[in-house]
């Protein structure tokens, strides 16, 4: 377990990541990019996602693609909700800078919901099309980042929430996809 002041460096860290990230000074070309990176994690790209893909794939491996990804979430979003209301941790943006480029849908930020979806989106997608698996690991990180960068995570958040989405993502695959 980690002790008091172990736990205070850590938070310390965390949160001169997060002002050095987040850069008030930013080029608006930057702060247009992450916008648009962290709108394209809200969840409706997954669900044209999932449709194109039942819809056009006449492989049968590639029809178990949305199941996958309904039972990744199924999995995901319970423990997401269970940590954000255990750890209740207070966004950046309400106690570090006052000036967010986006007004988050709830109060607390850890983990990020965002990093987790993006993260178990990317690691299923992979699966099924590890032909691109680069550019679905970087379009997930750079949604993760995004968060960051508008002010409503701190980079431990988008870690934490990648991590738990990674994780229920590969348990998803575990689950459905035959070996």
């Amino acid at each position: 377990m980690m002790n008091n002041n172990m736990l205070k460096k850590v938070t310390q860290i965390d949160e001169q990541l997060f002002l050095t990230l987040f850069n008030c000074n930013s080029p608006r070309w930057f702060k247009t990019m992450a916008f648009g990176l962290s709108k394209s994690g809200d969840g409706g790209l997954y669900i044209l996602i999932c449709l194109a893909v039942w819809w056009l794939s006449n492989n049968e491996q590639h029809q178990l693609l949305p199941v996958t990804i309904l039972i990744g979430f199924a999995i995901e979003r319970p423990i997401y909700l269970l940590a954000k209301n255990r750890f209740a941790r207070i966004r950046p943006c309400d106690c570090l800078v006052t000036n967010a480029y986006i007004v988050p849908s709830d109060k607390f930020s850890l983990p990020s919901g965002h990093s987790a979806a993006a993260f178990l989106v990317a690691i299923i997608l992979s699966h099924f099309f590890p032909e691109y698996a680069l550019l679905l690991f970087s379009w997930a990180t750079g949604v993760a980042m995004s968060r960051v960068v508008l002010g409503v995570h701190f980079p431990a958040d988008i870690i934490i929430g990648a991590t738990i989405g990674s994780f229920c993502g590969l348990f998803a695959l575990a689950l459905v996809v035959p070996a």
